[in-house]
């Protein structure tokens, strides 16, 4: 069987058998691709109300005057105006997109970290940042950027004064007759840019993390609680690391972006009228969402995993 140090290498999928037995090498497995998904789905339903409010908050420029005084305000004056729902708008187009999003980050991490592994199967921190940028940007590209940009124009079209779109398939079919189908990949540089950094920091933090618990003992096992506190940790270290580029890819999405002529224009921008505290706009929002994200993600990740360790356990 494979080498026992390599617990994240082995139940990635089915096994693949070669002349010589079983290799190191696993063909990428749905299943985890849809429990990521599933997971994903789950968490963010119970957590979107913090995706809306950091969104919102960072939509709010301090040059218009800003609408919000703050996280209370803004949920006070959404429920006032559009009631509890509202506070779950552009909700359908994360949830749509939870199952490839998880698909395309796990499945392009699995195929980078299977060609980077030691002979031991075994991966360090530095190659686990590596495959997490690749994964990021992948995810970025192909889910992210689309989901993301629906998203936030749900979420600031709430917010105009004559709200247009009706749901998730008018408002795709309206953003597109508008503006082709480059209306819905806005802001792609700030989002490859932002993913990118998300899962390279995730994806370090929790190989770190790993390897630091099982030290010279690579067959330690590692339970789900503390499996969710390394998720919670990583998900904190990238939103303290990448909340500048959030809130860049969150303004290139809005219904205004056509006021930026690209990335580094609005960059500028905001530090020139806002100035920096301004790229961490919706920070506290953010942070308790994507830690509860990270944290239940890899637990079911990890469990799924296991389970399929055990499926396709080999003499």
């Amino acid at each position: 069987s494979p080498h026992p140090a390599a617990p994240a290498a082995r139940g990635l999928g089915a096994p693949k058998m070669g002349n010589s037995g079983l290799s190191l090498h696993w063909e990428p497995c749905p299943f985890l691709s849809h429990a990521g998904g599933l997971a994903g789905g789950i968490e963010i339903c119970i957590t979107f109300p913090t995706e809306y409010v950091k969104t919102q908050l960072q939509l709010d420029e301090k040059a218009n005057p800003p609408r919000y005084k703050g996280i209370g305000d803004c949920v006070k004056q959404t429920v006032r105006d559009h009631g509890v729902r509202g506070l779950y708008r552009g909700l359908s187009s994360l949830l749509y997109g939870s199952i490839p999003k998880a698909a395309v980050r796990f499945g392009t991490f699995e195929f980078l970290s299977n060609r980077m592994r030691d002979e031991q199967g075994r991966l360090d921190s530095t190659r686990g940042f590596i495959c997490g940028l690749g994964a990021g940007m992948a995810e970025a590209v192909a889910v992210v950027c689309p989901m993301e940009t629906v998203k936030v124009k749900f979420i600031h079209d709430q917010s105009s004064p004559n709200p247009k779109y009706r749901g998730f398939f008018h408002g795709v079919r309206e953003i597109v007759r508008e503006q082709g189908l480059k209306g819905t990949y806005q802001g792609l540089t700030a989002t490859v840019l932002k993913q990118g950094s998300n899962q390279a920091i995730r994806f370090f933090v929790m190989t770190s993390l790993r390897n630091w618990y099982k030290g010279d003992n690579p067959n330690k096992a590692i339970n789900p609680f503390i499996t969710g506190v390394f998720g919670a940790i990583a998900g904190a270290a990238s939103v303290f690391g990448n909340t500048p580029l959030d809130v860049v890819k969150t303004r290139m999405q809005g219904l205004e972006a056509h006021k930026y002529k690209n990335t580094w224009d609005c960059a500028y921008q905001i530090m020139k009228h806002e100035g920096p505290l301004a790229f961490y706009k919706g920070t506290v929002p953010r942070l308790g969402r994507v830690c509860l994200d990270v944290a239940i993600v890899f637990i079911i990740y990890d469990e799924v995993v296991k389970l399929l360790d055990k499926v396709w356990k080999t003499d």
